[in-house]
């Protein structure tokens, strides 16, 4: 970081100043192993769910849809017996 800060590289001098302001974060984030994968799959989720409803009239469909989606309910459809 030493030798970073002080290179003629303004590119690199702004990164080494980026990585010492948010050093704890990173730190932080490598020790969970969290990452912002699965809120990003979230809201993709969302936004399929907003494209799928756009005929929709009322605003409280569209949110009983996404809940529907993305509230992990896990409802078994009763199958036909034969």
């Amino acid at each position: 970081m030493f030798r970073a800060s002080r290179s003629r590289i303004p590119e690199i001098v702004e990164l080494a100043g980026k990585i010492r302001r948010r050093r704890p974060d990173i730190l932080r984030t490598i020790e969970l192993g969290c990452s912002n994968a699965r809120l990003e799959a979230f809201n993709n989720r969302i936004k399929v769910t907003v494209r799928m409803a756009y005929v929709f009239h009322h605003v409280t469909n569209l949110i009983s849809l996404v809940m529907l989606r993305c509230g992990g309910l896990d409802i078994q459809l009763p199958t036909p017996t034969t």
